[in-house]
């Protein structure tokens, strides 16, 4: 079920440069999915008049909280990023269809890759899939030292591996890289970033099970505008589509057109 509710903040923190964790409470937290994301109004009556789609990077049901990172970088996210606690926010969601787990099985393993701010949903994904029984390998990439996070909490989980594209900290270059490097052997492929890195994955690994979750610029998050859609496979008239939003942001490796 969609919610739209005032969600309280509970904390906000700078975790890297520019990059925030922001913590909520409200009853989205009930129903929320790992790889959905939610619509959050910034700036009140005088923000920004499109929402902002932003990941949910983690749940905790029982205190009815969600966790989203983010980057601020235009407006409406500095805006985002001026919330202090005890304020109310403005949020629409879960949106979208998120990670199908129970395509990683007691046993198996799972490879999560994720590209800058792509990475903060596996971070729920990837605390589910080893409540579950799954060993997790992390490989994650960025684009310099400054803005490294999480790399401990990943690490509390499973393998985690870190790349920057100047080599300022981890492995220097990109996730397909060190995949490659280190020969990561797994069951199933979860990933969420950039769409050249997505498209790299979906490259390398044709043989293998693989679940990519695509960012895209939204308009109203619940499929109704059309702003986000995406070509499909396999369509020769090039006229079939899906809604990134509502369709996704979750797709089977090879569904759509990257």
């Amino acid at each position: 079920m969609i919610l739209k509710e005032d969600c309280r903040v509970i904390e906000q923190i700078e975790i890297a440069d520019s990059i925030y964790k922001l913590t909520v409470e409200g009853d989205i937290a009930l129903t929320a999915e790992p790889g959905q994301f939610v619509h959050v109004k910034t700036g009140g009556r005088e923000g920004p008049l499109l929402r902002r789609p932003i990941s949910i990077s983690s749940i905790n049901r029982e205190a009815r909280q969600f966790t989203m990172i983010f980057r601020a970088a235009g407006r409406g996210t500095f805006l985002l990023a001026s919330l202090l606690n005890g304020m109310a926010v403005d949020i629409l969601g879960p949106l979208g269809n998120g990670y199908p787990l129970s395509e990683a099985w007691p046993g198996s393993t799972a490879l999560l890759v994720g590209g800058g701010i792509g990475i903060p949903p596996l971070y729920e994904l990837s605390r589910q899939l080893t409540l579950q029984g799954v060993k997790v390998t992390h490989v994650l990439g960025f684009q310099t030292a400054s803005v490294v996070f999480y790399e401990q909490e990943f690490s509390a989980l499973g393998k985690t591996y870190i790349t920057t594209v100047d080599g300022t900290y981890g492995e220097k270059g990109y996730v397909t890289d060190t995949i490659f490097k280190e020969q990561i052997d797994f069951d199933t492929l979860f990933a969420c970033g950039p769409i050249q890195m997505l498209k790299a994955l979906e490259t390398g690994f044709p043989n293998k099970k693989a679940f990519l979750s695509l960012e895209e610029r939204m308009g109203c998050g619940v499929g109704a505008c059309f702003a986000c859609v995406c070509k499909v496979h396999g369509d020769p008239d090039g006229r079939l589509y899906k809604k990134i939003c509502s369709d996704g942001p979750v797709f089977r490796a090879g569904e759509v057109v990257l």
